[in-house]
């Protein structure tokens, strides 16, 4: 009797152990994700930064009145909300920001960085294209921080469209240069670029920081990538607006990053709209802290491609949940995936629900090749579902995907699906477990259980 019981119980955990293993639903990861992301309380102290000297005339330099009201920031008890009325402040250089502040701008404020690249010396601890390195300082610089907002409905101007955007032609040489430390493994004190070299500073970075809101601002005229969140977590970007058209005006930016909600953007950007990543080649794999758990909704697409994975991301991105997006005007590509056999690492559990594009070259393409370059180190791509998508036309390939022989891109499905004018329906090579439901690209249905090449 006894081992019958025994036996019995056996059975029932057993049971219950499988039921709790029984895979979740797209609302259930989504929401797991949602409750872990909360956005930090603006706090109740707050200054204007006119009370500490500072003067919106487009002329002054005020850059000592913003880091006087930062250190008092340091030493107020529940943080401090910094006030920026109306009017355009000139900064001769960066904005570091502390724990516990709440930069809000008022409508019709503008911050207005000088833009001259020695205003952004001495150099921080940053990371340029997936490597880290020493470098200008970011415009508005976060290291270390948290429970911090920028909120408001004034204007971040970086104002570089005359300085670091026109380095773009001179960076060549450091690019490599970084790329080659990458892989060497050279020390990261020794990694120091700045004076005397051309890799552009981000407007706007958040380097291992946690508890960040930023809301509601206009940003524009960046000198490189726009907002940049680096091995941060918990974030929420919500209600910001670009007009960034200088060269790589990526808008959004996770690297090593988990735990972000950027939902109801009007982006319109000279550069990828989100682009995630997770570090380059043998440092990303090193690192090998993934990008995971981000939810971007609600938005409005603009500029080169809407949503990018890679191509840095050797540490792996996983979790990505697309929904409700459309746009608000052209772009090259909706859904963009790219790596290359330098890099390594993973993109998996890629959700897209109800997006709507109008044109663009590709709707939605995936290639383990980007640049045609690299060896050694292919990325795993696989897991990737694509439900409720409308585009008017698509002037070059509905659906591209593009694997290795070795390492197929896997398990992706495709439901919904409909672009009413298109060139080239489906072109894929060395994939597994492609599957099409309800499928009209151009007026070719797409009915296959499956597909394999």
């Amino acid at each position: 009797m006894r081992t019958l019981f025994i036996l019995l119980t056996l059975s029932v955990i057993s049971l219950l152990s499988s039921c709790t293993n029984q895979p979740q639903s797209y609302e259930q990861q989504r929401d797991a994700i949602l409750a872990q992301i909360v956005a930090p309380q603006s706090p109740s102290t707050s200054i204007s930064v006119t009370d500490l000297g500072a003067v919106g005339d487009s002329i002054t330099d005020n850059k000592p009145a913003f880091d006087v009201a930062l250190e008092k920031a340091k030493t107020t008890k529940g943080g401090l909300k910094i006030i920026v009325p109306p009017g355009i402040y000139r900064i001769n250089g960066p904005l570091h920001l502390v724990s516990g502040v709440c930069l809000h701008l008022e409508e019709g404020a503008r911050l207005k960085f000088s833009g001259e690249p020695a205003h952004f010396l001495p150099v921080v601890k940053t990371s340029w294209e997936g490597t880290f390195l020493y470098n200008y300082s970011p415009m508005i610089y976060a290291y270390g921080v948290e429970n911090v907002m920028i909120t408001g409905k004034g204007i971040i101007d970086g104002n570089a469209a005359a300085t670091f955007s026109t380095w773009r032609e001179l960076q060549k040489d450091d690019q490599q240069l970084s790329r080659t430390m990458n892989h060497k493994e050279t020390v990261l004190e020794e990694r120091i670029f700045g004076e005397g070299h051309f890799l552009r500073p981000q407007l706007v970075q958040f380097f291992k920081s946690k508890n960040i809101l930023i809301e509601g601002v206009h940003i524009t005229n960046s000198p490189f990538w726009c907002v940049h969140l680096l091995q941060s977590e918990n974030i929420t970007i919500r209600g910001i607006s670009f007009n960034a058209k200088n060269v790589n005006n990526d808008g959004i930016d996770p690297e090593y990053s988990r735990n972000i909600l950027i939902e109801e953007v009007n982006f319109d950007n000279g550069d990828d709209n989100v682009a995630i990543k997770a570090g380059r080649d043998y440092e990303g794999r090193k690192t090998a802290t993934p990008t995971e758990n981000i939810i971007i909704r609600n938005n409005k697409f603009k500029g080169l491609h809407a949503v990018v994975i890679g191509s840095e991301m050797s540490a792996g991105v996983q979790n990505v949940f697309i929904e409700n997006n459309s746009f608000a005007g052209y772009c090259k590509r909706g859904i963009y995936l790219k790596s290359n056999p330098d890099r390594g690492g993973f993109m998996r559990n890629i959700h897209v629900r109800n997006l709507e594009l109008d044109e663009v070259e590709d709707l939605f393409y995936v290639t383990s090749h980007y640049h045609g370059e690299g060896s050694g180190f292919t990325t795993i791509i696989e897991d990737i579902y694509i439900d409720s998508v409308s585009c008017r036309k698509a002037r070059n390939g509905g659906i591209v995907i593009q694997g290795f022989p070795e390492e197929k891109v896997r398990n992706i499905s495709f439901n919904n699906i409909r672009i009413d004018s298109v060139k080239v329906a489906v072109s894929v090579n060395h994939v597994e477990n492609i599957r099409f439901s309800n499928v009209n690209l151009g007026g070719t249905i797409m009915e296959m259980p499956s597909y394999a090449h």
